[in-house]
């Protein structure tokens, strides 16, 4: 199938693209590797009159370490996968990208595009939720940071306004004393998750948690905090409270049916994830 007539248009710099989204916000879409994009609108799901390209924006692309982790927004995801010092600040980051897309995802989708798009069932916005990651927004006049918890409002949907672009995803802690671990349950390697988990935990010298975050996705419209799960850990030996923090996880959800899965599946899943990646945080101390 192909697009509907649309008009194209290339920025090269953030406040032309700002102000062409201001331009045309009744109709626009922004173009950076389009995945996802592209087989919306060959398929006429998305028909937009105005396609704004943002690949060549030098300054949305690229990894920063500097205290924090910075990725830029048009950065490929076969960047990030093979990025050295990703791998050494956040190496859950890592784990999670292999399991984006298939090859020729990897090689033209983008990091901020996958956050952007705000699929619930994608592995990059259960990640920034699990990392207390922080989005970096640009509008014609001015510029935010959103923390992830806000950011994202239900499936598809985020805080940002029609005329603001997301520039940077910025991750303020490294994880070189923390334990962690990436799982999730697909159809195929390559699909997205039916459901999925991003955990990580610091610990300390005695073994005991003392901080823990556990994002799931696929169980919501938007990647979700087990919350219950974690006041448990922190506190605790993991290893020793692995099986009821993912019972508690599996009680906190309430997550739909689809042609996918059911709902009773998916919450049996989140429970066993939860658990195995607790698990895997008290043995080898990261799950790869």
């Amino acid at each position: 199938m192909k697009p509907a007539p649309f008009k194209y248009a290339k920025a090269e710099t953030v406040a032309e693209a700002t102000a062409l989204l201001d331009q045309h916000a009744d109709d626009v879409k922004v173009l950076a590797g389009g995945q996802s994009l592209i087989p919306l609108m060959n398929m006429r799901l998305a028909r937009p009159e105005v396609l704004i390209d943002i690949t060549g924006i030098d300054e949305l692309s690229g990894i920063e370490v500097n205290g924090a982790l910075t990725i830029g927004a048009t950065t490929r995801h076969v960047e990030v996968l093979r990025s050295n010092e990703v791998r050494a600040f956040a190496p859950i980051i890592a784990a999670a990208m292999r399991h984006v897309g298939h090859v020729g995802v990897r090689t033209r989708g983008t990091f901020g595009g996958s956050v952007a798009h705000a699929d619930p069932a994608s592995e990059i916005p259960a990640i920034v939720i699990a990392l207390d990651g922080e989005l970096t927004v640009a509008g014609p006049s001015s510029e935010r940071t959103v923390a992830a918890a806000d950011y994202f409002v239900s499936t598809f949907t985020t805080d940002m306004e029609e005329n603001e672009i997301l520039t940077a995803v910025r991750f303020p802690y490294p994880l070189d004393r923390a334990r962690w671990s990436f799982h999730e349950v697909a159809r195929r390697h390559g699909d997205f998750a039916l459901v999925g988990v991003a955990a990580v935990a610091e610990v300390d010298d005695a073994g005991v948690c003392t901080r823990a975050r556990i994002a799931l996705s696929g169980v919501s419209d938007v990647p979700v905090r087990a919350t219950a799960a974690e006041e448990l850990v922190v506190g605790s030996t993991i290893g020793e409270v692995a099986a009821e923090a993912g019972r508690l996880a599996e009680r906190q959800i309430d997550p739909g049916s689809d042609f996918h899965a059911s709902a009773e599946y998916r919450k049996e899943v989140a429970r066993a994830l939860v658990t195995r990646a607790l698990n895997d945080m008290a043995t080898k101390g990261e799950a790869r």
